[in-house]
């Protein structure tokens, strides 16, 4: 498995983006209220970002110290696939706030902080899980073996053994 590309953690985040300030935007030219999250949301993404940490410590554990339990590699993969969704989640959710945020700034009576703070704290909450889900995901990389080399690293002048 490869690890998160930042190209990919931007374009999630520019498509949360476009998402929730189009989601505000048809919601308010039907004459609807505008996309308000809910209190536990930022409470929920944090939440989930540090589960994804502690799952992803004991792998790291695993791997750092030889006495340490050993962990099942389906557990693993597992637990490193939670993390690369958790940045993926958390990017698309931080971009959803600040399309929210974009677009109640932009109108023409700006609404008071009171009422844009779960916005707010969505936004930041993406920002977490996206930073603690990147962190999981490193707990979760094994070392390279020492006597794997890569194909470009051989010496000049010898063939690769068959």
């Amino acid at each position: 498995m490869k690890r998160t590309a930042a190209v990919t953690l931007v374009i999630f985040g520019i498509a949360g983006a476009v998402a929730g300030f189009l989601a505000d935007l048809v919601l308010t030219s039907t004459g609807r209220p505008t996309f308000q999250p809910s209190v536990m949301l930022p409470i929920l993404l944090v939440a989930l970002g540090v589960s994804c940490v502690l799952f992803a410590y004991p792998i790291r554990r695993a791997v750092t110290n030889p006495r340490a339990p050993r962990v099942d590699p389906f557990r693993a993969v597992r637990i490193a696939v939670l993390a690369k969704a958790s940045s993926l989640v958390g990017c698309l959710t931080g971009g959803a706030a600040v399309g929210l945020l974009v677009f109640q700034a932009t109108r023409p009576v700006v609404p008071g902080l009171g009422s844009m703070s779960t916005v707010i704290a969505t936004a930041i909450g993406g920002v977490v899980l996206v930073i603690l889900g990147l962190i999981a995901e490193h707990l979760c990389t094994l070392p390279k073996d020492p006597d794997e080399r890569e194909p470009d690293a051989a010496e000049p002048g010898t063939e690769p053994e068959f």
